[in-house]
């Protein structure tokens, strides 16, 4: 698989954008195995792959990434950096749209929009080191941190380990947790009750069932949640079933939101949603929508409809673009992806009173790949 490729030729500078060209990037997957096998209301799941990408311009190079099949790399080798190759590293969304365009006749959906993601995320990384400034002051942070729930209680979790996990994040000060529920529905109103229990009366208890209920469920079990004070219902039916979606939020418990959004790889997914009235909040995941760019525009939209977001998942690479989002309700720190980022980023951050805030110390995104403990999981 091609992880690097140098332009055939060098493309002048995008027009009026001046500044360097980039001139160099490069694509690593590396695949790293769970704890223990993990499941939640569809899917179960042994490991993850993170895409890493850097991108330079002169001695200055950024860093960026997605989750997703390790064949992400290849995209970005063959297609996404010949694009972009010789643009302004000034101007990332040139670069952005340039991509959007070599990809007209390979699906830009999922894998290709993913690559998209890690490779913007990268060019904006790499102008805020240019510039010598935090990613979040250069795209004008409207905050100091970002308030975050903790994300994980997998449906392979027997309830004592849920108990303990969902007990500890709320001990290390987490106000807002979430679990997932679907697998066993039968069982559900069960772990709810036990998730309530751990983490005590004050503790915002959310759930999230990627897509697996049908209707009548969904409406049954809303009831039976809200009586352990759950306020957010994310995904009770899939993503593509908006008159489900709209259906089952028109009716559930007051005070319970519908949350959806997070496999929306452009902004029409989130259009569409907007449109059906079918989410209260929508999930932006800076590593599916389309990076910074992406994120940036997505955000602007909804805003626009006057719904707020909640940034999915990949809290690191998120962080300094959730600052800038006005719309923002908070951010999803979520325990496979946390415990990745602090493995392979020197500079990830961590939480602290529920919180996220930037290190405006450190140039961009603040992250750097420790290639001593990525090199043992690269398979691309």
């Amino acid at each position: 698989m091609i992880a690097r490729r140098a332009a055939p030729e060098r493309r002048p500078p995008a027009r009026g954008a001046g500044g360097p060209p980039i001139d160099r990037i490069e694509a690593a997957a590396y695949t790293i195995a769970a704890e223990r096998p993990e499941s939640d209301g569809t899917h179960a799941w042994d490991s993850t792959s993170v895409i890493v990408v850097h991108a330079a311009a002169g001695a200055e190079q950024g860093l960026g990434y997605t989750y997703g099949h390790p064949a992400a790399a290849g995209v970005i080798g063959d297609l996404l950096a010949p694009a972009a190759l010789g643009r302004s590293a000034m101007s990332p969304p040139a670069a952005w749209w340039a991509m959007r365009r070599v990809l007209r006749n390979t699906p830009r959906q999922g894998l290709g929009m993913f690559a998209i993601s890690a490779v913007d995320a990268a060019l904006w990384d790499l102008k805020a080191r240019l510039l010598g400034l935090p990613l979040a002051t250069l795209l004008g942070a409207v905050r100091d941190s970002v308030p975050v729930y903790a994300s994980g209680g997998f449906t392979s979790q027997d309830g004592s380990e849920l108990r303990a996990q969902l007990s500890a994040w709320a001990d290390e000060g987490f106000r807002r947790v979430k679990m997932k529920v679907g697998r066993a529905p039968e069982a559900d109103a069960l772990r709810v009750r036990a998730a309530r229990a751990a983490i005590g009366p004050d503790a915002e208890l959310m759930v999230d069932a990627n897509g697996a209920y049908d209707r009548a469920q969904a409406l049954r079990l809303a009831t039976e949640f809200a009586q352990s004070g759950v306020f957010w219902f994310e995904e009770p039916r899939p993503a593509d079933d908006l008159r489900g979606l709209a259906h089952v939020r028109d009716r559930l418990p007051p005070g319970m939101e519908l949350a959806a959004g997070e496999y929306g790889d452009a902004e029409d997914s989130f259009v569409h949603l907007l449109d059906a009235d079918a989410a209260d909040v929508l999930q932006p995941d800076i590593t599916r929508c389309g990076g910074v760019t992406g994120l940036l525009r997505i955000a602007a939209f909804c805003g626009s409809r006057h719904v707020p977001i909640s940034t999915h998942c990949a809290a690191a690479l998120t962080l300094h673009a959730a600052c800038a989002c006005a719309e923002l309700r908070h951010m999803e720190y979520f325990a496979d992806h946390a415990r990745i980022e602090q493995m392979l980023f020197d500079g990830a951050p961590r939480p602290r009173d529920s919180a996220i805030a930037p290190d405006l110390s450190r140039p961009g995104a603040g992250l750097e790949l420790t290639a001593a403990n990525a090199d043992p999981y690269r398979v691309a």
